[in-house]
């Protein structure tokens, strides 16, 4: 069924104002990974609307506009549709992108993709489930959701990607001259595991096995932090970490990963 064209103006919002900050660039990394990821182009070059939502994109639409440019390099015909929260937020419409008032309902669109960064990690971490099944159930059928966060200069990333079965993979995405380990990205992971970066916790372990890693690939250190990270994530594979393949040259230093390989252990009852 193909999305709807316009958001619903009937339809109650769902969620809360957050701070809105933005920039300009903040959100390459992650529109680099939507671009270039396999999963996320067939699905986009298949829908019979190519509908994406960017869902709280802030004080400013700049990084909604810079999503729609770059993912129209995968299908021209993307429509993209920009939804804020808070009304005083939302803007006319410029460069083939709508803006409208909306939360986690969507305003009753149905899109295929759904970026929402920034967004959840200024909530609580007992609201994520909530928020990502509200989100999910008005997605079109094989329709994504991408939850991530990252600093204000947007050099540490870290994103989730959903389906309606949930969780997929996580990916960590940073500056390879600016970020000193793998382990800084802690800070930034996704409201669903940050609180879980403890020992004993599967992203801990693996946090910390890609410090140890880097460490061990500190002799290819001349060559340059990108080659140095490709042979720490070689280093990882070899020990069982279920990394996905590198197929292109990149810019940033990066790992995606099977969410089954991260996802937080349950709560044991006291």
């Amino acid at each position: 069924m193909a999305g709807s064209a316009a958001p619903r103006r009937l339809i109650k919002p769902i969620g809360t104002i957050t701070r809105g900050t933005t920039g300009i660039n903040r959100l390459r990394r992650g529109d680099r990974w939507l671009a270039h990821d396999a999963t996320v182009a067939e699905r986009l070059l298949n829908a019979d609307d190519p509908l994406v939502v960017d869902l709280g994109y802030g004080a400013s639409p700049v990084t909604t506009l810079e999503m729609a440019a770059r993912l129209r390099t995968v299908r021209a015909d993307l429509r993209v549709v920009g939804l804020e929260i808070d009304p005083e937020r939302v803007v006319p419409g410029q460069d083939g992108v709508t803006f409208a008032r909306g939360g986690f309902e969507l305003a009753g669109l149905r899109p295929i993709l759904v970026r929402a960064f920034n967004v959840l990690r200024q909530y609580p971490e007992s609201a994520v489930p909530e928020a990502w099944s509200t989100i999910l159930s008005g997605l079109a059928p094989g329709g994504l959701l991408l939850d991530g966060t990252c600093d204000e200069l947007g050099r540490r990333c870290a994103w989730i990607l959903l389906d309606r079965t949930g969780p997929r993979t996580l990916t960590l995405a940073w500056d390879p001259f600016t970020v000193e380990e793998p382990s800084d990205l802690a800070e930034r992971l996704p409201k669903a595991l940050i609180h879980r970066n403890i020992p004993g916790e599967p992203i801990h372990t693996l946090l910390t096995a890609a410090d140890r890693a880097w460490s061990h690939a500190a002799p290819l250190a001349p060559y340059g932090p990108r080659a140095r990270w490709r042979h720490a994530a070689d280093l990882l594979r070899q020990q069982g970490f279920p990394l996905h393949p590198q197929r292109r040259r990149l810019r940033d230093n990066q790992l995606t990963i099977p969410w089954s390989a991260v996802a937080p252990l349950p709560h044991q009852g006291g």
